[in-house]
């Protein structure tokens, strides 16, 4: 049933929503992730929501994914705890239809059955800032109508300073984590290293009889340099490997219970950035490589390696005060070698042009098109419109209206082609070429902001995927494609009310009702998401609290041979806890989990029960 049929009952029942903003947060905020350029968020019409180091720290989640799961209309599942299979959603979307970077690196895995980021490896440890952009944003980036995330870790200043971070708690949980950074105005290094180790918890409820713990270790090491060749000219390098090992349940076609992932991303950047006046020049080089195995029982049984390479370049020129003309060129390349040893590689070539327009400092227009040449699929192109109207009212409150229109494609995986070519398809699968998917989306809405740091957010969008590709979870032919659209379609509001300096609430709730070609409804998309929190500031800033509560509601899984079963409701309970001993060291605690909920969120997969962790942070 379409939204025009729910929305009443959707804002009725509505939980206002917000990502944590601090309180003197205001419009003049500068983004980069719309338009790849820094923009003032006033101006801009697409919906960005932000995440900051002080958010990050109070949350204290030591994975990024569940730090994500706070935010306006990401949902997310996971398959047992830290370290296991997860996708994150955005607005509902597949994980593969979001893209991912790290300082500008796109940490896509080609190896995995659709190229999307491996968010149960990212830590939250190095992390500064992630901008979050909700809708179709195939025009600016290449990916599709999920979004875009862009993770941005410590950025050194000037000086030499550095940290260490120590952590424990339940399920033989422990990390340490250590950074140090030295800045001048000739150049910076930042060099970070965490150490995530857990004992774990049962993965799988079919284990009736052996109830093994399935544990998880990651260790990522991040390097980025910049050197400031001259005021207008600069050189940077990112560096990054992240190795996970990671025990799971219910596999190979005994099930066992004793299965090993093995995962190691190396990424590199090497990036040239040239900024006068009114012309900007960005140019860069990045590959990602991915090394995957699993092993049965101590036995190696499958292994994977990929590399993404791309080349980017994005250029703006400023013509005038209100016009502003940015531009750019992109080339990727995926390979991918089996354990057969079978190789399979593609390209993708395309370039983009946006251009941005003002009238009297309160009407933003951007109007852009991007065309694309992929190796298997030929050429497509797609487009994106926005449009931000700001009232800045007497009382210093700003009004903004805003809408966004966009398009986008995504190639079918090597390895879904692969699958229905190979000796495993059947049926109607068996030898059947894939087309690519077509995406559109929309979204308007308004925002609300006062001087004292109230921000109310309330925001339409509607997407649709059309031939969307899928595997056949009933029949287990291999990948078809669906006749006609996909559609997401809802409602995300959002609010946060500095009640004093010392006490602020926030939270988010969004709406979305989604549906296949064939009426029913996609799976593992809740109806309902929702996160309602309070933050407390005592003794000076000195000691901050934070309660959280997520819940969601209304979905269901497709169960291989089963079809479509009811997922569990839940609400789940968050606490954390932060105390500034001294101007250099602080000690923080939280509990996951609180209420001690039982539920699945993914069919037969447990999830952690109540939990405590503590730790000691030490910068100078």
């Amino acid at each position: 049933m379409y939204l025009s049929k729910k929305l009443a009952l959707a804002v009725s029942g509505a939980v206002f929503s917000t990502s944590l903003f601090a309180a003197d947060t205001y419009l003049e905020e500068v983004v980069v992730t719309s338009s790849r350029i820094e923009m003032p968020l006033r101006q801009v019409g697409t919906s960005v929501s932000v995440l900051t180091a002080k958010d990050i720290e109070l949350l204290g989640f030591n994975s990024l994914m569940e730090t994500l799961r706070s935010q306006t209309a990401i949902g997310a599942t996971n398959s047992g705890g830290a370290g296991k299979q997860s996708t994150l959603r955005v607005r509902g979307e597949e994980g593969f239809r979001t893209l991912i970077r790290v300082d500008g690196v796109e940490i896509s895995d080609p190896t995995g059955t659709q190229v999307t980021a491996q968010v149960q490896h990212l830590l939250s440890a190095d992390v500064d800032r992630v901008e979050i952009l909700r809708g179709p944003q195939g025009m600016m980036y290449g990916a599709d109508a999920g979004g875009v995330i862009n993770i941005t870790t410590k950025t050194p200043k000037s000086g030499l300073e550095g940290g260490v971070s120590l952590e424990g708690g339940r399920y033989g949980t422990r990390q340490a984590s250590a950074n140090i950074a030295a800045g001048s105005d000739k150049g910076a290094v930042y060099l970070g290293v965490t150490d995530f180790k857990t004992d774990g918890f049962n993965t799988s409820v079919l284990d009736s009889v052996d109830q093994d713990a399935d544990g998880y270790e990651n260790t990522t090491v991040h390097l980025k340099a910049r050197l400031n060749v001259t005021d207008a000219f600069e050189l940077s390098a990112v560096v990054r490997d992240v190795e996970g090992i990671s025990e799971f349940d219910q596999c190979g076609f005994q099930r066992s219970n004793d299965c090993e992932g093995q995962y190691d991303q190396k990424t590199t950047r090497l990036s040239a950035d040239y900024k006068q006046k009114n012309l900007n020049h960005s140019l860069a080089v990045s590959r990602t490589d991915i090394d995957r195995q699993t092993s049965l029982e101590g036995a190696n049984n499958f292994l994977t390696l990929g590399t993404l390479d791309r080349i980017e370049y994005v250029g703006s020129a400023d013509f005038s005060d209100n016009t502003t003309l940015v531009y750019g060129l992109d080339w990727k390349e995926e390979d991918i070698q089996a354990s057969s040893g079978s190789l399979m590689d593609r390209s993708q070539k395309g370039f983009f042009i946006e251009a941005q327009s003002s009238i009297d400092n309160s009407l933003f227009f951007t109007a852009g098109i991007r065309h694309d040449d992929n190796d298997n699929f030929g050429e497509h192109t797609s487009y994106r419109a926005t449009a931000a109207w700001v009232l800045d009212l007497a009382d210093g409150s700003t009004l903004k209206y805003k809408a966004a229109l966009g398009t986008g494609f995504r190639a079918p995986s090597l390895s879904e082609i692969a699958y229905n070519f190979g000796p495993y398809a059947f049926g109607p699968a068996a030898n059947l070429a894939l087309t690519e998917e077509l995406s559109k989306g929309f979204d308007t809405g308004f925002e609300y902001r006062t001087v004292g740091g109230l921000k109310a957010e309330l925001v339409y969008f509607n997407q649709t995927v059309e031939d969307e590709v899928y595997f056949d979870l009933v029949n287990f032919y291999g990948y078809l494609q669906a006749e006609g659209k996909a559609r997401s379609e809802g409602a995300e509001l959002s609010l946060n009310v500095p009640i004093t300096e010392a006490v602020s609430v926030y939270g988010n709730y969004t709406y979305n009702d989604t549906e296949k070609p064939t009426g029913a409804a996609r799976a593992r998309r809740p109806r309902h998401l929702a996160n309602l929190g309070m933050n407390l500031h005592f003794l000076d800033d000195k000691l901050s609290l934070a309660a959280s509560v997520r819940l969601a509601k209304d979905a269901k899984n497709e169960v291989y041979g089963v079809g479509y079963v009811p997922l569990d409701d839940y609400e789940v309970v968050e606490l954390s806890a932060n105390f500034q001993l001294t101007p250099s060291a602080e000690i923080f605690a939280r509990i996951e989990n609180a209420g001690n909920q039982r539920y699945q969120e993914l069919t037969n997969f447990n999830v952690s029960g109540s939990a405590l962790y503590a730790g000691l942070r030490m910068n100078f």
